[in-house]
């Protein structure tokens, strides 16, 4: 069985009800392997909305129409907030056992939140952007004064790493406006900071891994490409769902407001 072909009435052997749900890195396997070809689509779906973007700003740091090139692949982002909103819901009702389907569930979020999400989406791609050429810069200096730079890019990265989960699985869950989201999300990704610190850490470990073995890592680009986005939201959310979805209770009421209806 294909992983675009999957056919969701065929009886499979289920899950017990009352069976509890593993945990650590054995949930983390378990979600990777069930639910991989889900994985798979979400991530291309997340790289059509990424990659235009991403290709201009490549475009621009080669030399190519570089001031325009750097404007228009901000302008090219405003899909992104929308598309990183949809891939955090679709991964949590993962975590959560909600079974569904790609293409409908991923377009729904994204149809709900793109307004709200796309100047955020656009912050948070500019913010990347600036930390690639920070990088680039610092990579190829040998300046003393560099040292500094290279902490702040690393603390600042770090804290986006930690801040930008939370944002976007409040857009996903929470009806606020977009100040006290972010308000919200800065508390909580330091009244849980050792979760989030491992979140950011974990989400961000396979790209930096990535970079640091450029060129000889574009090898598995293509890998990158089907799986590598939607594996680093997975890994992030093993940390950060968890307070996230206690402190909002947002299983509970999902399950409440379920059972409401089929009575």
């Amino acid at each position: 069985m294909g992983l675009f072909n999957r056919n969701f009435n065929k009886p499979g052997p289920g899950v017990s009800k009352d069976e509890p749900r593993k945990k650590g890195f054995a949930r983390f396997i378990e979600l990777l392997f069930r639910d991989l070809g889900d994985l798979v689509k979400l991530n291309l779906l997340l790289c059509i909305c990424i990659l235009p973007s991403v290709l201009v700003f490549l475009a621009g740091m080669f030399g190519f129409y570089t001031i325009y090139a750097f404007g228009l692949s901000l302008l090219l982002a405003f899909p992104i907030g929308g598309a990183m909103v949809a891939t955090f819901y679709y991964i949590t009702k993962m975590m959560r056992d909600d079974p569904s389907y790609v293409w409908y569930e991923f377009k729904r979020k994204f149809n709900e939140n793109f307004k709200q999400a796309a100047p955020v989406g656009m912050l948070c791609t500019a913010f990347i952007y600036a930390q690639i050429l920070l990088w680039g810069s610092l990579v190829f200096s040998d300046t003393a004064g560099d040292i500094l730079w290279f902490i702040i890019a690393l603390v600042s990265l770090i804290v986006f790493g930690m801040i930008a989960p939370y944002v976007f699985l409040h857009f996903a869950y929470i009806d606020l406006k977009t100040f006290s989201t972010i308000k919200n999300s800065v508390l909580m990704s330091f009244a849980y900071l050792p979760r989030s610190f491992m979140g950011a850490i974990l989400g961000g470990i396979l790209w930096i891994v990535f970079a640091l073995y450029l060129p000889i890592s574009l090898m598995v680009l293509p890998i990158m490409l089907l799986i590598g986005a939607t594996m680093s939201i997975l890994m992030c959310l093993s940390w950060v769902w968890k307070p996230f979805n206690e402190y909002f209770k947002v299983e509970e009421t999902l399950i409440e407001k379920k059972e409401e209806k089929e009575d």
